[in-house]
């Protein structure tokens, strides 16, 4: 905990506090966290979320691979990551505590259900001793062993439901004990309880807020933590706040974007962690003209976008990266007709069904170079879950400017993180007027605009422009030609087409110096960690400077440029080091890749340590 000063004599502030629930993937503790986190966006902390679930719909409970996690640092500055350890760990059971003691800051704050800590429980987390009876936790930590269970079903005696269901809400009573100690307010939770059960269930309603207060009370009357803490409001600018996700704010982004293109949406998915939520997120969005389609499968997804997008309309489809691979045909198709489709590839990690419920950077290569042929596409990647927004509408922007698919790279660690995000003004985006072609005027189906080299569309229904698109290659009149230097002429103008996207991209910006001994380069979810390492050496003097790419494909033109003032290049990434082999390919700079695969994001102290052994060398 970083202890700041004394705000008053019952509490002590902190500027940041990391807090970690954990337990049994029926225990609720992503909800608890979620509740955590509107309670803390609603009094005006700053903070960052991790959610981190088992992929396994129900393991057996009380078992390793059934242990679920959500951590949470709220801060009184900027909050750029989860934190690296937590300050705080509640603990469910012993495959909870089993999982993530090894992380708790030692000192830091360990509430335990000492109700789970049965004979069977201990077996089946791997334990040979009671930690609560063998004295391993002594010391080491602020231990509040607490019996939950007990607490909960005495707190709901006198409401009439049966002992399994009252135990349900037994995470209510440990959010409720967090929030008395580091001083929530309960009223946000009580909301949202009375908003989602209280007319189809007001007596879960009633019981989960009686659990959560007795939470809050037990600690409030026994004072079993030795202190209280206190994270002020962060300093922000004026304006309209919510806490947003990453893909929800990539639906808002498709659908504000959509708005400014005057198109009509249609989104056509097949379910996959992490990218269910968009289907599930814009299919809400009816009243904004917006079609969300469940497809049979990933290939039939993809197909129908691409449909819609021939027939005028903007045609979306996601997935994540074993869909992908099928949806590789058809992006040649798009690729071919040279149609706009925005393709979102939410990573995860693999190969195959790999790791679906963590995150990774490994799809970078094969949103580049994953299709058979020259058949190059723009690839763009969102840095934080509130750029996701940003990066959608950038998504459409190109894809319809240059008549082109683009794929659109986030990650689970975006997808399913939350922040506080300054909800803007939607008139402070420009409309994009790219408008179809004209009935009357003569039409030649890959006529080119000269100076970005785009086509035309003209869409069904127009009368005196019918016209030949398909897989197969043609000439600039849509006739099929099988003429060999047609070819090499329609793939060397696709392949221009796309590199002309790089002149309409704004500048590098570099967070630091332009000169320095050690330049991070970085792109999509490592930013939060990257420009929190970064910023806290060059607070320490360090010569130390970053750069976050949006851009992947093609890459900006000024970054030779800037690689020109560091001694040294790292590029820190989830994955065996692809964009490092982008950049010594196409740049021949000797970057130096950091490189991480264990589903799990980098942590902060990770990338100094690295960095440190740079400045030494």
């Amino acid at each position: 905990m970083d202890t700041q000063s004394t705000h008053a004599e019952e509490f002590q502030e902190l500027e940041s506090v990391v807090i970690r629930f954990a337990g049994d993937s029926g225990d609720g503790m992503q909800t608890i966290g979620e509740r955590f986190t509107d309670s803390s966006a609603a009094f005006g902390n700053d903070l960052a979320t991790f959610p981190d679930f088992p992929a396994e719909i129900r393991a057996p409970a009380g078992t390793i691979p059934g242990v679920s996690a959500f951590q949470i640092q709220i801060g009184s500055r900027e909050i750029l990551t989860p934190g690296d350890r937590p300050d705080a760990l509640v603990a469910m059971n012993p495959a909870a505590l089993a999982v993530h003691l090894s992380e708790l800051e030692e000192g830091g704050i360990l509430v335990l259900n000492s109700a789970a800590f049965s004979h069977e429980n201990l077996r089946m987390a791997g334990y040979d001793s009671n930690p609560l009876e063998d004295e391993s936790l002594i010391g080491k930590y602020e231990l509040i062993q607490v019996d939950i269970n007990h607490f909960t079903l005495e707190s709901l005696s006198e409401i009439e439901m049966s002992n399994k269901d009252k135990l349900r809400c037994k995470n209510f009573f440990a959010l409720g004990f967090m929030y008395w100690i580091y001083s929530r307010s309960l009223e946000t939770t009580i909301e949202f309880i009375e908003s989602k059960w209280g007319k189809k269930l007001p007596v879960l309603a009633d019981a989960n807020i009686k659990v959560l207060k007795a939470g809050y009370f037990f600690g409030e009357t026994t004072e079993t933590s030795r202190n209280r803490y206190m994270v002020a409001k962060a300093e922000v600018e004026a304006g309209k706040y919510r806490k947003i996700s990453g893909n929800d704010a990539l639906v808002l982004g498709l659908i504000t974007g959509a708005e400014k293109a005057k198109r009509n949406l249609l989104y056509s998915g097949y379910p996959i962690t992490p990218a269910s939520s968009i289907l599930e997120g814009l299919a809400a969005y009816k009243h904004f003209g917006v079609k969300a389609l469940q497809a049979e499968d990933e290939i039939a997804a993809i197909g129908i976008a691409l449909g819609a997008s021939f027939a005028g309309n903007l045609g979306v489809t996601g997935t994540s990266g074993p869909g992908m691979c099928l949806k590789a045909e058809f992006i040649g198709l798009a690729t071919a007709t040279e149609l706009p489709l925005v393709i979102l590839n939410i990573q995860r990690g693999g190969p195959s069904t790999g790791l679906p419920t963590k995150t990774e950077q490994s799809d970078l290569l094969q949103a580049i170079y994953g299709r058979h042929s020259d058949a190059q596409i723009p690839v763009i990647a969102a840095n934080s879950p509130s750029d996701c927004f940003e990066t959608a509408i950038e998504a459409i922007r190109i894809a319809l400017t240059y008549c082109t698919p683009i794929i659109f790279l986030s990650d689970l660690y975006l997808a399913n993180g939350a922040e506080p995000w300054k909800v803007p003004s939607v008139d402070s985006y420009p409309q994009m007027d790219v408008p179809f072609a004209e009935e009357g005027k003569p039409y030649s189906t890959f006529s080119r605009n000269p100076e970005n080299l785009s086509r035309t569309l003209a869409i069904p229904g127009q009368t005196g422009l019918e016209h030949r698109i398909g897989g197969l290659e043609k000439d600039e009149s849509g006739n099929v030609s099988y003429d060999p230097s047609n070819h090499e002429d329609m793939t060397l103008i696709r392949s221009e087409k796309i590199k002309k996207v790089a002149e309409s991209i704004p500048p590098t910006e570099i967070f630091g110096e332009k000169t320095g001994k050690v330049l991070a380069v970085g792109w999509g979810g490592t930013f939060g960690s990257i420009t929190s390492c970064i910023r806290s050496m060059q607070a320490e003097g360090f010569s130390v400077s970053s750069i976050h790419l949006r851009h992947l494909n093609p890459l900006p033109n000024d970054l030779p440029k800037i690689f020109e003032g560091f001694e040294k290049i790292l590029v820190p990434e989830l994955n065996m080091g692809q964009l490092n082999v982008l950049l010594r390919s196409q740049f021949l700079v000797d970057t130096i890749p950091f490189n991480i695969v264990q589903g799990q994001p980098f942590k902060v102290k990770e990338l100094t340590k690295k960095i440190h052994e740079l400045l030494q060398d």
